[in-house]
């Protein structure tokens, strides 16, 4: 007979599984595949590397490992590594001492100082630069890191949990991403699967998206016209479970009855296409008085920042994939923007 001390033990662990759990919305087999990995995931200690496109539920997936860990009562620190600039990255991971330049006033904890004791998640590591990777791959392998100005390493108990929409062995291939750190971070990986490849799920989620925004604005709740449920599950979902997130909150807002039919839908296949990436947008003729150096930086401006913005729009706004398209230095990138005075989020 079993011990009734385990047998009360183990309801709430089963309570804490299925609310860990409660936000990965999906009956279809590739991806109750993944999530019926995530408890084992979340029982041991090794890093994790989380794969998928842009809007699969990458962090859903990182904090349902967390608080399915030994280390759920400990911090979940977030962090999106392409916003970090280049070189104030290790500041912000790592944090720095009174003095360590001249700003530097005060001492300041860094992220993984935050997360010490739980996880940190860091989203999108192959925006990190090389020497960034190599600080990481020290956290990693000696469980230890070195604020900026300090004079000895510190210890941290932190387990990593990271992401990328890339490919990151073919980024070891570019020599962008450094192969001790991707064969470091890739002990246990989960691939969370396009919307594309679970269209079953995709009436199940706008449905929950309904009712939770309604629900969140006091609303009587609404439904979805079947037809509208059919033109939702045959689109191609390139921004995946955010972008028929998006989709659905605006037909929320705009159905005035509580059907919420197909002419409330507003998909990105329906929208007027995006201007070329590489080519600047037609600009007025120039001014006959104009002198050939005036006319051409005038012409050169004007293909620089259309230029500049439709890599940004093409990559959701980071910096560091469209630095690299455009075959630039990042902080020379940076400096394009700046000049221009173009911010990351051109939509």
């Amino acid at each position: 007979m079993a011990d009734p001390t385990e047998q009360s033990e183990a309801v709430p662990s089963r309570i804490a599984e299925h609310l860990a759990l409660a936000r990965l919305i999906g009956r279809e087999p590739v991806f109750t595949a993944v999530v019926t990995k995530i408890p084992a995931v979340a029982r041991a200690t090794s890093p994790v590397l989380i794969l998928g496109e842009t809007g699969t539920g990458k962090e859903l997936c990182a904090r349902a490992v967390h608080h399915l860990s030994a280390r759920r009562r400990a911090p979940f620190i977030p962090v999106d590594c392409a916003t970090l600039p280049d070189q104030l990255c290790e500041n912000e991971l790592f944090g720095h001492v009174r003095g360590a330049y001249t700003d530097a006033h005060i001492s300041q904890r860094g992220l993984v100082a935050m997360a010490d004791g739980g996880t940190l998640f860091l989203d999108e590591i192959d925006s990190l630069t090389l020497s960034s990777q190599a600080k990481l791959l020290r956290l990693l392998q000696e469980g230890t890191y070195k604020p900026l100005g300090a004079d000895r390493f510190h210890l941290a108990d932190v387990r990593i949990i990271a992401a990328s929409n890339l490919n990151l062995g073919h980024l070891v291939q570019l020599k962008t991403f450094r192969a001790d750190l991707y064969f470091r971070l890739n002990v246990l990986q989960l691939d969370m699967p396009p919307l594309r490849a679970r269209r079953g799920d995709i009436p199940l989620l706008a449905e929950h998206f309904v009712r939770v925004l309604c629900d969140e604005a006091g609303i009587p709740r609404k439904t979805m016209a079947p037809e509208a449920l059919e033109r939702l599950a045959a689109a191609d979902w390139p921004g995946n479970v955010r972008e028929l997130f998006n989709v659905v909150q605006r037909a929320v807002v705009f159905a005035e009855g509580v059907r919420i039919s197909l002419q409330h839908l507003l998909l990105q296949e329906d929208a007027s296409p995006p201007p070329p990436v590489h080519l600047p947008r037609v600009e007025p003729p120039v001014e006959v008085e104009d002198g050939f150096r005036e006319a051409r930086a005038r012409a050169v401006e004007a293909f620089e920042r259309t230029y500049v913005e439709n890599l940004l729009r093409k990559h959701n706004g980071n910096v560091t994939r469209s630095a690299r398209e455009a075959k630039k230095d990042r902080r020379a990138f940076g400096r394009l923007m700046k000049r221009y005075r173009i911010d990351r989020d051109t939509r």
